[in-house]
């Protein structure tokens, strides 16, 4: 039986002072898969994930989530941006930033229930956070403040996960606990895309790949398109596997 499509995007180009970041890419992405986004620096990834998300105004092009726009679906979405976007001296603890990913959820006026407080212990237990949950998070390592990001997306209870260099600057250990609980996601039925840049980890984590250089490279199964000869006309013929 066929999976149902999550995300369609067709013909999608952003420019930046007219200059084409990411041109013409077409791709559909089913349910319950976890597809890496590979490409050299300034390929467009991060434009890829902000423009699906109407982060960034995209210059032509569609973008459907289970055939709907995005108005229609925004619950069933979370974003996890880039670490370094973040201002982490801002004063605010580990809880209160993980519940911000029940906000979509709140009532009429706006206040957590304690449906909603047990929801983000949960999250900071699974995260292994519980006992930094009243921490500022500008007291915390970057594995600490990437595994509270993935709290806070896990707190939303989305459908379609989409995550920027999760693992980016982080420890080991803290990749290990991350990729765990994104399989566990996807076991689940979660449906995830990650930018992602660690060429060597690729085949281990993802099950789909999309390769990036301003337009599309390929798309497809990780065993079939993770490709010596796909990398290196992704990122030129220095690159080897």
């Amino acid at each position: 039986m066929s999976k149902q499509k999550v995300l369609s995007v067709q013909n999608l180009v952003v420019r930046y002072d007219k200059d084409p970041v990411i041109q013409h890419i077409s791709f559909e992405v089913e349910e319950a898969t976890m597809t890496g986004i590979l490409g050299p620096n300034g390929a467009g990834k991060s434009t890829l994930i902000k423009a699906v998300m109407e982060i960034l105004a995209k210059d032509s092009g569609w973008i459907r989530f289970w055939d709907l726009p995005l108005q229609k679906v925004r619950k069933r979405l979370s974003y996890v941006p880039q670490r370094e976007s973040v201002d982490w001296d801002f004063p605010t603890s580990v809880f209160d930033v993980v519940m911000m990913g029940r906000y979509p959820h709140l009532g009429l006026f706006g206040r957590a229930s304690r449906a909603d407080k047990l929801i983000v212990e949960e999250c900071l237990e699974r995260v292994g956070l519980s006992e930094l949950s009243k921490r500022q998070i500008s007291e915390l390592s970057g594995g600490q403040q990437q595994r509270v990001f993935l709290a806070r997306a896990l707190a939303q209870q989305a459908d379609l996960y989409l995550l920027d260099e999760p693992f980016a600057g982080v420890d080991m250990s803290s990749e290990a606990a991350i990729i765990k609980i994104l399989k566990e996601m996807q076991a689940a039925g979660k449906t995830l895309m990650v930018v992602h840049h660690d060429l060597s980890t690729v085949s281990e984590y993802f099950d789909k790949v999309l390769l990036l250089n301003r337009k599309k490279i390929a798309y497809g199964n990780t065993d079939t398109t993770f490709t010596q000869e796909n990398i290196q006309t992704t990122y030129g013929t220095h690159i080897r596997l």
